[in-house]
């Protein structure tokens, strides 16, 4: 039988970090989440392993979160922070790989959705390092909104021999209560890129807080899903961002409503074996 793979969550300590995105907006989710909170949970969903993904821009936390994956059962991958825009990112990368953990670094992310310039993902800096990540032969997560999914299309037609994972579907506007035409738009054309993946991760919080519902979610995965097809799609659960609109266990009733109609092999590739291949999870 397949693992059960969360392919996204977090952990944090606004005790120890300052974490810039974190808000008012977002201050029931101000305080520590870390193992010791997620394991349970796990438990109760029937969730084997997870991939563990970077909050800040920070080389400091990848170290931390590599030793964590280290020290604890359930993680089996790292996305993790580096600067793209160093001309020594190479090194940055294979110093960290060596470290504690290191083999558990499976993937770099940026926010790149925080940048002012749209086309950040096409400066030459930016792909001289990108470049550098593929090299190490690491995937790289695109977390990106509607803006930069121009400049996301460019980069991976560029690097065709890379892996790439969408992260939240590109954040579609859920809570307007329509179909997002130019999210929809936009998305199209990096999905038939077959070196990309989704991530079908980070909706309930693009919907209404309080009065989404499965059908809201559904409506979204499916598209995807006929976009990317089930052999490019993969769970990910966003806690404890999730918290913000749903328990862990609602997100996971929440995929596997909106994935009920599929078979056996493609649930399991969604839930757990498409992750396992594309971040070469052990």
């Amino acid at each position: 039988m397949t693992l059960v793979v969360d392919s996204h969550h977090h952990f944090w300590d606004p005790a120890r970090r300052s974490y810039p995105w974190m808000g008012d907006d977002l201050a029931a989710i101000r305080k520590l989440f870390g193992p010791d909170e997620l394991k349970p949970l796990l438990s109760r969903s029937g969730v084997d392993r997870t991939v563990l993904v970077q909050t800040i821009s920070s080389v400091d936390e990848t170290r931390e979160f590599l030793a964590t994956a280290e020290a604890t059962d359930f993680l089996s991958g790292v996305v993790g922070w580096v600067d793209l825009t160093d001309p020594n990112v190479g090194e940055t990368i294979a110093q960290l790989r060596a470290g504690t953990g290191g083999s558990f670094l499976v993937s770099i992310r940026h926010q790149v959705h925080d940048e002012a310039d749209p086309n950040w993902l096409l400066r030459d800096d930016v792909r001289r390092g990108i470049r550098a990540v593929g090299d190490a032969g690491l995937a790289y997560d695109l977390l990106v909104k509607t803006r930069e999914l121009p400049a996301a299309l460019g980069l991976v037609q560029e690097f065709p021999e890379m892996r790439f994972v969408l992260d939240h579907m590109a954040k579609p506007r859920i809570s307007a209560g329509r179909t997002d035409s130019e999210w929809a738009a936009a998305l199209v054309p990096l999905a038939r890129c077959e070196n990309v993946h989704c991530k079908l991760s980070g909706l309930v919080t693009e919907a209404n807080w309080t009065t989404w519902t499965n059908d809201d979610v559904a409506t979204y995965v499916r598209r995807a899903l006929e976009w990317f097809g089930p052999q490019r799609c993969m769970f990910g659960s966003d806690w404890p961002v999730c918290l913000l609109a749903a328990a862990y266990d609602q997100v996971l009733g929440a995929l596997r409503y909106a994935t009920d109609d599929l078979d056996d092999s493609e649930r399991s590739a969604i839930f757990g074996a498409n992750a396992i291949e594309v971040y070469g999870l052990a």
